[in-house]
């Protein structure tokens, strides 16, 4: 439905464009100062011919000629716009278009979801074990429109559309979590997650902030405990690296290669 709107406008636009573009569109230059030519020469023939300086042959023959002239030119001279035309043809536009938009709320349905689509969504409804990630986000985000305050199905959500590779959209389900419950630290630690991955995984201050969260709440959270040392290490605080990501470690399976590659790259004691 966005869809449509969008392109009425644009329709909208490049007609008013289309009409404007002509309407400015003058008399070629030269084929008016050639008008004007023409015209003072006539009315030199006439004072000519009033001062008794040109007899009736010659007056006649030079006046038809200088009138063929003119009739040339002006057959040529593209027919110039005024303001006032200019304003009643696009207001015309801006009437049909209004009365077309107007027509279609009244006798349409804007609101209305693509039906095709509504038909997909509900087969993959019926077979959720074979559904890839974002068709999987799709059937979950009908269900959190029905049901906008199930935090199950906005948890869901949320990785849903983490795995479909859509992170802002993830952060949008994870903030909405939050607001049913702020005591949640698994959704706090998955927003955080997510603005990272949104910002190029890069570690901004709202993502850090929710991970601060998630460790407040449940000192368990993990992933929440691996990001905020990754951010003290960029700023080369290895202290606090190290009292962040020791409890890390320590959880870890000693052959788990995530394991190993935080040793390696945890500062010893004493450097940074």
């Amino acid at each position: 439905m966005i869809v449509f709107w969008i392109m009425t406008g644009l329709a909208a636009a490049l007609a008013a464009l289309l009409v404007l573009t002509g309407a400015r569109r003058g008399a070629d230059p030269a084929a008016g100062a050639e008008t004007q030519a023409g015209s003072r020469e006539i009315e030199e023939l006439d004072r000519l011919k009033a001062r008794g300086l040109l007899d009736e042959a010659a007056y006649a023959g030079a006046r038809a000629e200088a009138g063929r002239r003119l009739l040339a030119v002006s057959a040529t001279t593209t027919p110039v716009a005024g303001a006032r035309d200019r304003f009643w043809v696009l207001g015309g536009i801006g009437v049909t278009v209004a009365a077309a938009l107007g027509l279609y709320v009244l006798t349409g349905s804007p609101g209305l979801p693509d039906q095709a689509y509504q038909r997909r969504v509900d087969d993959w409804a019926a077979n959720l074990d074979r559904l890839e990630p974002a068709q999987l986000a799709a059937v979950t985000a009908r269900v959190v429109q029905e049901r906008p305050k199930d935090r199950q199905a906005l948890a869901m959500l949320g990785a849903a559309r983490f795995a479909a590779g859509d992170p802002l959209g993830a952060a949008s389900a994870f903030r909405r979590l939050i607001a049913l419950d702020p005591r949640d630290a698994q959704a706090w630690a998955r927003l955080g997650e997510s603005l990272v991955v949104a910002n190029d995984n890069q570690i901004g201050g709202d993502a850090e902030a929710a991970f601060r969260e998630a460790l407040k709440l449940d000192p368990d959270q993990l992933g929440a405990r691996f990001f905020l040392g990754e951010a003290a290490l960029r700023r080369g605080d290895a202290v606090e690296a190290r009292t962040l990501w020791t409890p890390l470690i320590a959880a870890l399976d000693p052959a788990d290669p995530r394991r190993l590659d935080l040793e390696r790259r945890l500062p010893k004691d004493g450097t940074q």
